[in-house]
């Protein structure tokens, strides 16, 4: 959990080595200004992202070309998951702190990782159901929805449920993070509890809850929100905190939707793989509001 400044915390904060940049600076003079051309082993850059061992991740089951997308943009979707949780968790407990102007740079972080994710989906929006038939079985009951690094957003957004950690528990570590995700404030529940604190009317109960449990919309909470909204002069945090978090669901559903018209362009209304109804359980998913009181607010305004 951060403890640190609102300088510290913010993503954009400088802090390049002073040394380091020397270095760089003496090694493009002594190159007459062109990139270095010899090394000994690998190239720095191979080294330092891992780049053999990423691109021998790609092991497709059939000699169908689409299922060498699939599972790249499967692949690029996982590592992005990792990076928008890492700053919705710092986002969480920079409101822990009352530390609004460092959670808000870190939403809007988020906000740029959540447009690529996106993107992403173009990776597949090509891909014929012949092309999807011709390798969908390969991978028998895998699916989507078997993510727990995908769980672990569902959590951070307050959509909880401890059934949701029974397809991992073969994996201990993984087990052990769902759990403390779903045992601790959500990125909302911290929203929520710093207008507590600063005096609105959300409630005890949403204060301090069971963390455990599903986020239930309430109408005091609408009304603290609403109190929020009734000053929306570009210095009050506390709004640029809210239209920060509407930013964040917009591309949470708009990546459902993607999801949705993804899955009923390549296969239909066919089963899922993963035993779900495949499009309806997409739908209804889809439709759910992320942080619900700052969109029912908007029929009230």
């Amino acid at each position: 959990m951060l403890s640190t400044t609102s300088a510290q915390q913010c993503p954009y904060a400088p802090t390049e080595d002073v040394g380091a940049a020397e270095a760089r600076a003496s090694r493009a003079e002594s190159n007459g200004g062109k990139p270095t051309l010899s090394f000994d082993k690998n190239t720095p850059y191979v080294d330092y992202a891992g780049i053999d061992t990423l691109l021998s991740l790609q092991n497709p089951r059939t000699k169908e070309p689409a299922e060498s997308a699939f599972i790249i943009g499967t692949q690029v979707m996982e590592l992005l998951f990792a990076l928008i949780q890492q700053r919705w968790e710092q986002a969480r407990d920079a409101l822990e702190v009352d530390d609004v102007p460092g959670a808000v740079a870190w939403l809007r972080s988020a906000c740029n990782a959540q447009d690529v994710l996106n993107s992403t989906w173009g990776l597949f929006s090509d891909m014929t159901p012949t092309q999807f038939n011709r390798f969908r079985d390969s991978f028998g009951e895998a699916s989507g929805f078997q993510s727990y690094s995908y769980r672990k957003l569902e959590f951070l957004l307050g959509h909880k449920s401890a059934a949701m950690i029974r397809p991992h528990k073969a994996m201990s570590g993984v087990v052990t993070d769902l759990t403390d995700l779903i045992e601790r404030p959500s990125l909302y529940d911290a929203a929520l509890r710093l207008l507590h604190r600063r005096g609105l009317p959300v409630p005890d109960t949403s204060a301090e809850r069971d963390w455990t449990e599903d986020y239930e919309p309430s109408a005091e909470v609408e009304r603290a929100w609403t109190e929020v909204y009734a000053d929306d002069r570009p210095g009050n945090e506390l709004y640029l905190l809210a239209e920060a978090l509407v930013d964040v669901a917009e591309r949470v559903t708009r990546w459902r939707q993607l999801h949705l018209v993804a899955v009923k362009r390549t296969m239909g209304g066919k089963p899922g793989s993963g035993g779900s109804n495949g499009l309806n359980w997409l739908a209804r998913n889809a439709e759910k509001d992320v942080f619900p009181e700052l969109w029912s607010l908007r029929s009230t305004i």
